[in-house]
């Protein structure tokens, strides 16, 4: 194995194990480290939505991006590059935000959730292979959203400088966010503790080039296993901590902050695989790259805020199961708003490949 391998590995090790620490730390179970439910509180926090469970200033995501920065500063990678069809990048990214809140989980979560024992993310697997599958399918046939341009230094680093502001808001005036009272968003880890955990992570994620969708995509395309092997790693260092710790809990109902509709845990991670293949990478690849400068990561990342935001003030997002009254199962899942936008977000995800591959280009 090259030597790069072995990086993977460890950074995957390393994500692993800041998931266990932070959900032992205050972080919601099976959910330690997800790009997606964080991205989700910040724009409650921000008051983009009023879903009282779900408002904190994440610091998780702050330090991702920051710790990019700080490794491409330090290796001279920092690059600026952007004007890639910013606004469909943009869209992209709310549409992967929206996949992802159907199935309760970004591709992060979905191994975490693996690694906690939930039967439920199987499902959300079979679908986030899919959805690549047919992203491949479409890279193939020449998909392209244009190439990207030098641009200034401060264009680079807009997304980091937007990161720090929010971090010396909260350390100046706390009260300008909202914070949940109850629900995942008042779980969290003590803040500065979780943003020099997440730090480290980006700082590593930044040097792997670690990405969830990557990895398959690269096997599909390639047959390389480069970036597979950090997602195995993440999965075996989870798996193992919690078998560790006694929080391993095999099961397909009931599961921490999941539901166990099978269709819609499906087509959710379809409209997530699909969506980031088009976009060159998964939600946490999307900050590592918005954090060396690159503008149109850092525009599809303000598309996934924006697209929390329209999940809850339009009820797309999934429910969990739950047990009533009479302790009795009641399985979650989608309501017809949200079925109705998977099946928009699948058409529109149709459309943009079809109108972006070469073979429509040149006609």
């Amino acid at each position: 194995m090259k030597k790069v391998n072995w990086f993977v590995i460890v950074a995957g090790v390393a994500v692993g194990l800041a998931a266990l620490g932070l959900t032992l730390l205050g972080n919601p179970a099976n959910m330690g480290f997800c790009i997606a439910c964080f991205e989700r509180d910040i724009a409650g926090a921000l008051g983009l939505h009023s879903a009282a469970k779900v408002q904190y200033l994440r610091p998780e995501i702050i330090g991702l991006v920051l710790g990019s920065f700080i490794m491409s500063i330090g290796s001279k990678e920092f690059r600026t590059k952007t004007g890639s069809a910013p606004a469909t990048r943009f869209v992209l990214g709310a549409m992967v935000m929206i996949g992802a809140l159907v199935f309760l989980g970004c591709p992060l979560r979905l191994v975490i959730r693996l690694g906690g024992g939930d039967g439920s993310a199987i499902l959300g697997l079979v679908g986030f292979v899919i959805g690549i599958a047919i992203g491949v399918m479409f890279l193939n046939k020449g998909f392209t959203l244009k190439r990207a341009y030098d641009g200034s230094p401060v264009e680079g680093s807009m997304l980091t400088s937007v990161m720090v502001g929010l971090l010396l808001m909260f350390i100046v005036a706390p009260t300008l966010f909202h914070f949940s009272k109850a629900g995942p968003g008042s779980m969290h880890a003590p803040f500065f503790i979780a943003l020099g955990v997440s730090l480290i992570v980006g700082i590593l994620s930044q040097k792997a080039r670690l990405c969830m969708v990557g990895g398959i995509r690269d096997v599909m395309l390639f047959r390389d296993f480069k970036l597979l092997y950090g997602f195995v790693a993440i999965f075996i260092t989870i798996l193992i901590g919690n078998l560790a710790l006694g929080r391993f809990h095999a099961g397909f109902v009931l599961q921490p902050i999941a539901h166990s509709s099978t269709l819609w845990n499906i087509l959710g991670m379809v409209v997530v695989g699909w969506g980031s293949v088009l976009l060159g990478g998964c939600p946490l690849r999307q900050l590592i790259l918005a954090g060396t400068g690159n503008g149109d990561s850092a525009v599809t990342v303000f598309g996934m805020i924006v697209g929390a935001a329209i999940a809850h003030n339009f009820a797309l997002a999934g429910n969990p199961d739950s047990l009533n009254k009479a302790k009795a199962l009641v399985v979650g899942g989608i309501g017809m708003n949200g079925q109705i936008a998977v099946i928009i977000c699948l058409a529109a995800l149709l459309l943009i490949s079809i109108r972006n591959s070469r073979q429509e280009v040149q006609k």
